[in-house]
C-alpha cells in the first residue's frame, strides 16, 4: 500500500483540533460572579456578595441583577457602588416605583432628607397598589430613625393615604414604633372614623389600653367583635384585656362561645384555674378531647396537664407522649411524665427517662440543669440520698453555685447524716444570698439536729423567725433547738403550735419525743400513731422510737 502524503494527513485532521476557546477571567465571567455572590449570601457575607453582584451588574443585561446589586450596596452602605448599580438598573429598564424606592433608601442612607422626600413623593404618587408597603419598608430600613419619623409624619397623612385600612394601620404602627405617639394615635382615630372596620377598632383599642384608658379600650374591642364576632384573635385580645382587669368571669364568657382553637382553650383553662374552678377544668378537658384533631395535636401538653390535675395519671402520660418534639412544651412534658411514673411506683422507669433527657439536652444547659434537679428531687422522695447527692452535684457542674441546687444538695447531705458537707453547702449558699430565710432555717436546724454550734443555730433560726414568724417549718426548727438547749416546756409549746398549724410527720416526731422526755408518754404515743398514719415508713420516727426505747 502506498504511504499517505503529509498533505493528506493534514487534510484529514479534525476541524476542532486547532480551535482556541477564549476563556474570560473570573472578574469578567458573569456566571462566576453570580455564583460568588450567591455563595457569599449563603454565608451571610453581604460585603463580598455586594462586590460580586456589582461586577455582575456591569456584565449582565438583566435589570434584576442590577437591582440586586443596588440593594446589596445600600445594605452595606457602599454609596458609590449603590449609585453605579442604580444607574445601570435605570439603563436596563427599571420600573419607576422600584427605582424611586431604591433611590429613597440610598438618600436616607446618606442622610439626604430632601432627596429622600423627593423620591418618596414620587413613590406614593404612583398608582401601584404596593407603594405604601414599599414606603414602610424604606422607613424601617433607615439608619436615622428620627429622620425617617419626620418624613413619615410629613408624607403619610390622611390626605395622602389610600382607601385601604391596612395602609393606615401600618403607618400608625410605624409612628408608634418611631415614638411619634400623637401621630400614631391621630392616624388610628382617623382610620376608625373612615373605615369603622374590626381591625381599625382593634388597633385603636390596643393604643388606648397602652395609654391607660382601659374602659375606652374595652368599648372599642366590643365594637370590633360586633363587626367580626367569629374573629378568634379579637376575642382573645378582649378576653386578655378583661382578665388583666380582674374580670375573669367576663373573659371566660367572651371565649366560651364561637370558634375555638388551641389558644382559646389555653386561655380558658388559665382563667378556670385562676378562679379555682375545678368543675370548669373538668368540663374543658372533656370539650378539648372532642376538638378537631389539629387542635388536640397542638393542645397535647395542655390535655396532659388537665388530666394530671384530675389525677388521671395514665391519661396524662398518654397525652404527654403525644407532645411533638418541636413543641415548646416537649421538655416539660417529658419532665412531668417522669414525675408521674415515680408517683406510680415506677421509679426505675422515671430515672431512666430522666437519664435519657440528660443525654438529649446535653448541649442545652437550662434544660440539662432541670433534668438533673428533678432526678435529684425524685431520689429525695425515695430517700435515696447518695443518688440525690450525685444528681445535685451533676447539676452544679452545669450551673455552679446555683442557690436552689446548693440548698437541695445541702438537705440531701443532712438527710444522709453527712453534716459537715451539709453545713458547707448551706454556708456557701448564705455567702451567695446573705440572710436567705430558707437557707438560714435549714442550716440552723441541721446544727441543732446534730447538737453542735447551738449559739450559731439559735442566731440563724431567729433570723428566719423574724422574716416568717408564722411559718410551721421554722417553728419546728425553733422548737427542736429549744429541746437541744434543754428548754423542754418551751420546746413542747412551740412544737405543739407548729403541729396544730400543719400536720407534718417530722414535726409530729419532734413533738412526740419532747412530750416523752417530759413524762407524757401516752400523749406522745398518740402523736406517734398520728405520724404513722401520715407516713408509715418515716425514718425519723423509727430513729426516735429507738432512742426512746418506745
Amino acid at each position: 500500500m502506498p504511504a499517505r502524503s503529509p498533505r493528506q494527513a493534514a487534510a484529514n485532521a479534525q476541524p476542532l483540533a486547532h480551535l482556541v476557546v477564549a476563556t474570560p477571567d473570573a472578574e469578567h465571567d458573569l456566571l462566576a460572579q453570580l455564583l460568588a455572590g450567591e455563595m457569599a449570601l449563603s454565608r451571610n457575607d453581604l460585603k463580598t456578595a455586594s462586590t460580586a453582584y456589582g461586577h455582575a451588574a456591569g456584565l449582565s443585561l438583566d435589570p434584576e441583577v442590577a437591582e440586586r446589586a443596588a440593594r446589596l450596596a445600600i445594605a452595606v452602605h457602599d454609596d458609590t457602588a449603590a449609585q453605579q448599580a442604580l444607574d445601570r438598573w435605570q439603563v436596563l429598564g427599571a420600573a419607576p416605583v422600584g427605582m424611586a424606592e431604591a433611590r429613597a433608601e440610598l438618600a436616607l442612607d446618606r442622610g439626604d432628607a430632601d432627596e429622600a422626600r423627593r423620591q418618596l413623593t414620587l413613590l406614593i404618587g404612583s398608582s401601584d397598589k404596593e407603594v405604601w408597603r414599599q414606603f414602610g419598608r424604606v422607613m424601617l430600613g433607615a439608619r436615622d430613625q428620627a429622620q425617617a419619623a419626620n418624613l413619615l409624619v410629613e408624607l403619610a397623612t390622611p390626605q395622602q393615604l389610600p382607601a385601604d385600612p391596612q395602609a393606615w394601620l401600618a403607618m400608625s404602627e410605624l409612628g408608634d414604633k418611631f415614638g411619634r405617639h400623637a401621630y400614631a394615635l391621630a392616624i388610628a382615630e382617623a382610620a376608625v372614623q373612615r373605615f369603622k372596620s374590626a381591625e381599625t377598632y382593634a388597633w385603636l383599642a390596643q393604643m388606648k389600653f397602652k395609654d391607660g384608658d382601659h374602659d375606652g379600650a374595652r368599648a372599642l374591642l366590643q365594637k370590633a367583635i360586633a363587626k367580626a364576632p367569629d374573629n378568634i384573635q379579637l376575642r382573645l385580645a378582649y378576653a386578655s384585656m378583661l382578665s388583666q382587669a380582674g374580670d375573669y368571669a367576663g373573659a371566660s364568657k367572651v371565649l366560651d362561645h364561637g370558634p375555638q382553637n388551641a389558644d382559646t382553650y389555653a386561655l380558658r383553662v388559665a382563667l378556670a384555674a385562676q378562679n379555682g374552678n375545678g368543675t370548669g377544668l373538668a368540663a374543658l378537658y372533656q370539650q378539648l378531647q372532642k376538638a378537631p384533631p389539629e387542635v388536640r395535636a397542638k393542645s397535647a401538653y395542655l390535655l396532659g396537664q388537665l388530666a394530671e390535675a384530675q389525677h388521671l395519671n395514665d391519661e396524662a402520660l398518654a397525652w404527654y407522649s403525644q407532645v411533638d418534639d418541636d413543641d415548646t412544651h416537649a421538655f416539660d412534658a417529658d419532665l412531668r411524665s417522669a414525675v408521674i411514673l415515680q408517683s406510680q411506683g415506677k421509679s426505675n422507669e422515671a430515672h431512666q427517662a430522666l437519664e435519657q433527657m440528660q443525654v438529649d439536652y446535653l448541649d442545652q444547659p437550662t434544660q440539662l440543669r432541670k433534668a438533673y434537679q428533678v432526678d435529684a428531687e425524685l431520689y429525695m422522695r425515695e430517700r435515696k440520698y447518695p443518688q440525690a447527692i450525685a444528681a445535685f452535684s451533676h447539676a452544679l457542674q452545669v450551673v455552679p453555685d446555683d442557690p436552689d441546687l446548693l440548698y437541695g444538695r445541702g438537705l440531701a447531705y443532712a438527710e444522709a447524716n453527712d453534716v459537715d458537707l451539709a453545713v458547707k453547702d448551706f454556708h456557701r449558699l448564705l455567702k451567695i444570698k446573705p440572710g436567705d430565710v430558707d437557707a438560714s432555717n435549714a442550716l440552723g436546724f441541721t446544727l441543732a439536729d446534730a447538737d453542735r454550734d447551738l449559739p450559731e443555730a439559735e442566731q440563724l433560726i431567729q433570723t428566719a423567725r423574724a422574716a416568717k414568724p408564722n411559718d410551721p417549718a421554722i417553728a419546728d426548727s425553733w422548737g427542736w433547738l429549744q429541746y437541744r438547749l434543754g428548754h423542754l416546756d418551751q420546746a413542747a409549746q412551740v412544737l405543739s403550735s407548729a403541729w396544730q398549724a400543719q400536720k407534718d410527720a417530722d414535726v409530729g416526731v419532734h413533738l412526740g419525743e419532747v412530750l416523752w422526755k417530759l413524762g407524757h408518754q401516752q400523749e406522745a404515743q398518740r402523736i406517734f400513731d398520728d405520724v404513722r398514719k401520715l407516713d408509715p415508713t418515716n425514718k425519723n420516727l423509727q430513729d426516735a422510737l429507738r432512742r426512746l426505747h418506745a
